[in-house]
C-alpha cells in the first residue's frame, strides 16, 4: 500500500482501525486506510523534524516524536496537530508510548533521559543513570512501569512513575537494542540490532536471546503478537519475522520493489504491518499453525 510523503518509519494502529505512519522524510504523520484516501498532516516541526516513532495515546490522540526538532507532537480525533517543544535542546527525541498514568512517555535519545508529556502538553524529564547511552524504543510494561532500550550501553532499563530507574545489561556485547513491546506472555521482548538477535527479559530480570535469520539481519521493529512473542522487521535481511514465546521463529521476505523495513504494529484484524522507507506499507497475512515444528 503507496504511503504518500517521503520516509514511512514508525507505524500505530488507531481506535478506529487507521494506520498512522511517521514521515522521516518529510517531517509529516500520515493516516492511511485501505477504504479510503491518505490524508497528510504537518507535524508541525517543518520538513526537517524527522518524526520518528508513533503511539495511540488514551485520549485517541496519536502521538509522535520529532527527532531533529526537539519535539513531541500529536494529531487529535478532531484533525488538530499539536506540537510541544521540549526544555532540553538537542534531546532527540524517539520512541514514545502511552503510559499507565494516562501521559505519554517518550525517550530523549541525545540526551539520556526519559520524558513525561499530559494531554496539557506539560513536560516532565527524567534524567537516567547511564551516560551516553542512547535510550531509544519504550513501551509500558504490565508492571505498571515505562521499559526502554540503551542502544549504547548494551542494556533495558526500567522507570518507574515517580522516576526511580533500574538497569539490565545484556549478556551480548554489542547486543544494541533499539525497540521493546510488552509481550502477552508476561516478558518484554526487544530487538538486537548489533547483534541479530531478538531478546525476552522478564519482569524479575531473566533475560534471553534468540538468533534470527541471519547475524546481518539487524532486527528493528517489533510488536507484541497475539498469544504471546513477537513480530519484527529485519532491516538488513528484508524481512518480516514471528517469534514464539520458546524462540522457534520464521520470517518471510517482503516483495523486492520495496525497501529498508522499520517499522511494524499489528491490526485488529491480525493483519501485520511494516513501514517501508521505500514508499509503502506491506501487510502480512499470519499464518496458520503449520510449519513450525
Amino acid at each position: 500500500m503507496p504511503v504518500p510523503g517521503r520516509g514511512p518509519y514508525g507505524v500505530a494502529v488507531a481506535d478506529d482501525g487507521a494506520l498512522w505512519v511517521t514521515l522521516a522524510g518529510s517531517g509529516d504523520i500520515a493516516r492511511v486506510h485501505r477504504d479510503g484516501p491518505a490524508r497528510v498532516h504537518a507535524g508541525g516541526g517543518g520538513a526537517g523534524a524527522r518524526p520518528t516513532s508513533v503511539a495511540r495515546g488514551s485520549d485517541g490522540a496519536m502521538w509522535f516524536t520529532q527527532f531533529l526538532a526537539d519535539a513531541v507532537g500529536c494529531v487529535r480525533p478532531d484533525g488538530t496537530v499539536v506540537s510541544v517543544p521540549l526544555p532540553t535542546r538537542g534531546a532527540g527525541p524517539y520512541g514514545i508510548t502511552a503510559g499507565p498514568d494516562g501521559a505519554m512517555w517518550f525517550t530523549e535519545m541525545n540526551a539520556d533521559r526519559v520524558g513525561r508529556v499530559d494531554d496539557e502538553g506539560r513536560v516532565e524529564e527524567f534524567v537516567l543513570p547511564v551516560e551516553g547511552g542512547y535510550p531509544s524504543g519504550i513501551t509500558a510494561g504490565a508492571d505498571g512501569a515505562l521499559w526502554f532500550a540503551l542502544n549504547q550501553a548494551d542494556a533495558i532499563g526500567r522507570l518507574d512513575t515517580a522516576g526511580r530507574t533500574t538497569v539490565h545489561p545484556l549478556p551480548t556485547s554489542g547486543a544494541a537494542p533499539v525497540n521493546i513491546a510488552a509481550g502477552e506472555d508476561g516478558a518484554l521482548w526487544f530487538t538486537e540490532i548489533g547483534a541479530g538477535r531478538i531478546g525476552r527479559l522478564t519482569y524479575d530480570g531473566r533475560i534471553e536471546e534468540f538468533r534470527v535469520s541471519a547475524p546481518d539481519a539487524r532486527p528493528h521493529g517489533i510488536a507484541a503478537a497475539d498469544g504471546g512473542g513477537c513480530w519484527f522487521t529485519e532491516w538488513g535481511s528484508h524481512r518480516v519475522g514471528r517469534m514464539r514465546p520458546d524462540g522457534r521463529v520464521r520470517t518471510w521476505a517482503l516483495p523486492e520493489e520495496v525497501t529498508e523495513p522499520h517499522g511494524i504494529a499489528v491490526a485488529g484484524d491480525g493483519v501485520v504491518w511494516a513501514a517501508m522507507e521505500s514508499g509503502e506499507l506491506v501487510g502480512v497475512t499470519p499464518p496458520g499453525e503449520q510449519g513450525w515444528g
